[in-house]
């Protein structure tokens, strides 16, 4: 049996917003906030919130701009969350699946395929605009799967990766010979834009993989699969349905006042933490993982890696590859599309295939909160 991924789609929104409309709109916000609560700073009971700047998000994060879905409502400084219009279940495409359906339509065409020639879908995400019905079977009936099966999962920004050995699990077992695994993130909806350590992060986005048990092998075949996870709270989103009786116990508003820069439910991190506590384990991860398939490091010709910062990915090329490993073979899709998450493994993977030649070997590797860290083998055909 030959399970190969071999055809991969994007939605890309049709927004975008740059580094220096990001940090005009934030300031604007910061200069509002300090001037509204100068007396309290002034007593120390608040502390003066600070500027952010193009520069100091290049440098931290290596992201220049990032597409959203929607755009007006973050710029403004009133309000710096999307603004979605509700839409009426079963009458209108949810936006997740709307955005998943387009990305799944397009890996089916790249595949060559139809819907009805997919057996399963897994929606693979770190986010989902609810819990019931699953998205995953809103976008198999969006794109007029008749057949098979479709559920969601999250593991945050390791769901691709975590998706994909799902799939290739499912073929293995008899129950589908041909799956997909979609991606969609609306990070903007869970981003807390006020919060200058990470108001910058992310972007929105959806990619579809599709993973097919093939008698003629053709693009990438899976090798292997490692999966990983381990309990941190220094990454957490923990907005959700006992929100409502929580504040009720606490007799604390279920939406806190919207002026205050950070957001409980919102996206957290420790971001200096990750950093210390991800990268070495992660390496550790891939370089265990080749190991167990006898592969030396040496033979990988592409890293495709979740592109959670610059610095992350430079630092776990190296500790993988040696510190003169050229960067090419960790390609970088961050400057344009912010993280995009569960996404950003699949985006690399999609935009960064030159080069490849049929007999190498490359590695899939996404990590996030949880801990979550997720590594694919994959041998071009």
């Amino acid at each position: 049996m030959t399970i190969c991924i071999t055809a991969t789609g994007l939605h890309i929104p049709a927004h975008k917003i740059s580094n220096e409309e990001l940090v005009a709109t934030f300031n604007t916000y910061v200069d509002n906030y300090n001037a509204k609560h100068a007396d309290a700073i002034a007593s120390g009971e608040k502390v003066a919130l600070q500027h952010s700047s193009a520069e100091f998000i290049e440098k931290a994060s290596g992201i220049k701009s990032r597409y959203v879905i929607e755009k007006e409502g973050i710029l403004n400084p009133d309000i710096m969350a999307p603004i979605f219009p509700a839409r009426k279940l079963g009458e209108e495409l949810s936006i997740m699946a709307e955005m998943g359906a387009d990305a799944l339509n397009k890996a089916l065409a790249n595949a060559g395929l139809s819907a009805d020639d997919l057996d399963g879908v897994i929606c693979a995400c770190s986010n989902f605009q609810r819990a019931m019905p699953a998205i995953a079977i809103e976008i198999q009936h969006a794109v007029g799967m008749t057949h098979g099966f479709a559920f969601d999962m999250n593991v945050a920004c390791s769901a691709a990766t975590f998706g994909i050995a799902q799939a290739a699990a499912s073929i293995r077992s008899g129950l589908a010979k041909r799956v997909a695994v979609v991606n969609v993130e609306i990070t903007s909806g869970h981003l807390n834009w006020r919060n200058r350590d990470s108001h910058f992060i992310f972007g929105d986005i959806a990619a579809a993989t599709i993973v097919e048990e093939l008698d003629t092998p053709k693009g990438y075949e899976v090798i292997s699969t490692k999966l990983i996870t381990q309990f941190s709270t220094n990454i957490t989103s923990e907005y959700g349905f006992m929100d409502r009786s929580e504040s009720l116990a606490s007799g604390v508003p279920m939406h806190s006042d919207i002026d205050e820069p950070v957001t409980k439910s919102l996206f957290l991190q420790e971001g200096r933490k990750v950093f210390r506590e991800v990268c070495p384990k992660v390496a550790e991860t891939i370089s265990t993982h080749l190991a167990e398939n006898h592969i030396d490091p040496q033979q990988i010709k592409r890293l495709w890696l979740h592109q959670a910062n610059i610095n992350m990915i430079d630092l776990i090329l190296r500790t993988v590859m040696g510190k003169d490993a050229d960067k090419a073979i960790a390609p970088v899709v961050i400057a344009n599309y912010g993280n995009t998450s569960s996404a950003s493994p699949i985006i690399a993977f999609h935009d960064s295939q030159e080069g490849v030649q049929s007999g190498d070997l490359c590695v899939m590797s996404s990590f996030g909160a949880g801990y979550s860290i997720g590594s694919v083998i994959l041998k071009k055909v």
